[in-house]
Formats: structure tokens, sequence, C-alpha cells
């Protein structure tokens, strides 16, 4: 109660409003301890009735929001609050987005943790609506509309319908957070997990010392995660924006078996999809050829033999557009047993029949050593 009295300003407190110090109070006991919950409710509905200050209602009201999108009351004083809410709803537009997050919050389930500060912060600066920057493996970003109650599997199923995805299964949100990048799991609350990351962070005490607030130093990513059931072409829009770019880089740090022949199309299918019909850029070849064959294999031939063939196979397949030699790029890779496999280099001193350095590539078919 003293620290709802602190957050409203009808206490004094050291603590600073703008972490969540003061939210942590309030919240951690009640997500913990379920009869709880319905004191403070009670509590926060008392500060608000004939509250003649207006910061503190102001910011118990800030609280309510936060609240109601954490945990719900019990079903025996459901019928009181939301009579409380619709008394305020003439005077108070939060009552209305109160009822409405609480309503969800009924449907499914209340959070492990209490409010990012991402949230507080919202709602600190007069925002209901919270957009995240999610980060694709195509080098675009889009910004989506995220809540209290967002499941990863809505977070993920949003974006796909906004990047016109026939599906996502298989895909995941990915966070990243100083030099981690975990996958969410689709049940978890988005913001439950970001918090458990980051309390994680914080008690193991990793990542970069200069990394003074992890709450504020994430990123979001949406990737292809599991790849058993992917067939090129299937989905354009799939291939375009993730399976081409996330393997790529697979393929130009030779974890594949590359053949030379298939090595000069898909540098072709690289060329044409970086500079589509421009010719101008042959020249620049022999100094790209990190940047389009597999680095195993570059030794084969001369620089100048590279650009030669790579220039007959670009010419051979004139009038497709990037789009086309993207899938095309994928439909040659997918004829390998690596294809979408998860790659980890690792060292091991137990066998020694094998290499010390060896690549383990995890697909749909099985693992595979390969040294």
């Amino acid at each position: 109660f003293q620290a709802i009295l602190k957050y409203m300003g009808d206490y004094p407190s050291k603590k600073i409003r703008c972490s969540t110090d003061l939210t942590d109070a309030i919240f951690e006991h009640p997500l913990a301890h379920e009869p709880l919950r319905d004191e403070v409710y009670c509590q926060l509905i008392k500060q608000l009735t004939d509250n003649k200050t207006r910061i503190s209602e102001e910011r118990g009201w800030e609280l309510m929001w936060l609240m109601t999108g954490s945990f719900a009351c019990s079903q025996s004083l459901l019928k009181e609050v939301n009579t409380f809410f619709r008394v305020k709803m003439a005077r108070q537009p939060l009552a209305s987005e109160c009822q409405n997050r609480l309503a969800k919050t009924v449907r499914n389930g209340q959070r492990k943790y209490p409010p990012h500060l991402v949230e507080v912060e919202a709602i600190q600066n007069k925002k209901t609506s919270i957009y995240h920057k999610v980060y694709f493996p195509d080098d675009s970003d889009q910004a989506f509309e995220v809540d209290s109650g967002t499941h990863a599997k809505d977070f993920c199923g949003s974006i796909g319908t906004r990047l016109g995805l026939k599906g996502v299964e298989g895909f995941s949100l990915f966070v990243k957070i100083a030099d981690k990048v975990i996958s969410v799991p689709d049940g978890d609350f988005f913001f439950d997990f970001v918090r458990h990351l980051t309390e994680w962070l914080k008690k193991t005490k990793q990542g970069p010392k200069e990394v003074a607030n992890p709450n504020l130093t994430y990123q979001v990513f949406f990737m292809r995660k599991l790849w058993s059931t992917v067939t090129v072409g299937k989905d354009p829009n799939a291939d375009c924006i993730f399976h081409y770019h996330q393997e790529l880089p697979k393929l130009l740090r030779g974890y594949h078996k590359c053949p030379r022949e298939d090595a000069i199309q898909l540098a072709a299918l690289q060329f044409r999809v970086r500079f589509g019909e421009d010719k101008s850029q042959f020249g620049n070849i022999p100094a790209m050829l990190k940047e389009l064959v597999p680095h195993d294999i570059i030794s084969e031939l001369p620089a100048e033999e590279w650009k030669k063939q790579i220039v007959a196979a670009f010419n051979k397949s004139t009038g497709k557009n990037k789009q086309e030699a993207k899938i095309n790029f994928l439909k040659i890779l997918a004829r390998w047993a690596t294809f979408g496999s998860a790659f980890f280099e690792v060292k091991q001193s137990t066998e020694p029949k094998y290499p010390e350095q060896l690549l383990i590539a995890i697909n749909k078919n099985g693992v595979n050593l390969i040294d």
C-alpha cells in the first residue's frame, strides 16, 4: 500500500518513478500470491475515489492501466471493478481502456512478471499503444503494435499477416540483448519474456559492463527457426525476405559442400539480386569474390577466371528479376542434404579419429558431422 502512495506522490519516496522499482514493489507480490490481487484492486480503487489531487489521480490511473494488463481480480470482485470503471468513464478516458485490458487478462491469463519498463514509460507518457520495431533478415524493419497481453504466437501472426506470408509455422521471434540471442516461446507473453531475460542477465551479471540498463538495450528479430516444412517456391515472400538471407551466410562461410559448378551459378544469382541487370559492376567481381563464393573454394580458380564464369552464367539468365533470382538460388541449395541446417562450430577432444575442429549440422534428416 505504501508503494502505491509513493508512486502516486502521496508519500515521500527516494525511488524514482521513471524506473520499475515502485511498480515492481506494487505488483510482484500479487503476481506471486493470488489472494493479494483483490487487495491491490481495492486499495487502488479507494485511492482513486474522490481523489482531489490531479497528479495523484493521474498516477493512480497509470497504475490501474498497468495492473489490469498484468493480473485480474477474482470473479467475486469483477462486477464491482467493472462498475467502478463504468462510473468513471465519463470523465476518465483510461477507465474504458482499463476495462478492456481487464477483460483480455481474464481471457488470456495473468502475467508472470511485473510490467516491463517499456510499458511503464508508455503509460507515463500518456501512450496506451506500444509500437515495437521488429527486424528481418533482409535488413528491413517494421513497427508492430504490442500490448501487455500479447503472446509471442499472436505477435508472430501479426507479422506474418502484414508481410503476406502464407503461414508462420516454423518462424519465431528472437530477442537480442547484450550478446545473447534467444528465441521467444510461442506461449509466453512477449513482455514477460523480455523482462525474464533482462532479470536473468542482471542476476548472472552477463553482458558488457557499459550496458547500464539492459531493459532498454534489446532488439527483436523475426526469422525462420525450423526448416523441416520448407518447400522452396511455395511461399515467395518467405523465400525472399527470410530464406534467401538466412541461407546466404551459411553458404559463404563454407558450411555446405558446394560443387564449383553450383558455386558459379549461385554467385551469378547473388550478383543479380544485388545489381539486377546492371552489368557495369562486372569489373568489381574479383574484389567481391568473398561476398559471392564460399570461402573454402575461392582458391580453386584465379579471380579473373571466377569473373569470366560468373559473367557467363549471369548472361544465360537474362530476364530474371531479383525475386526470381533469390528463389532459383534457394532451389539449388535445396538439392543439398545440408539445406536448412543449423550449423555449430565445435572443438572436440574425445574421439581421436575425428579432427579437433568439427562442424555439426542439424536438420530434419538428423545430425551430420562435417570436417
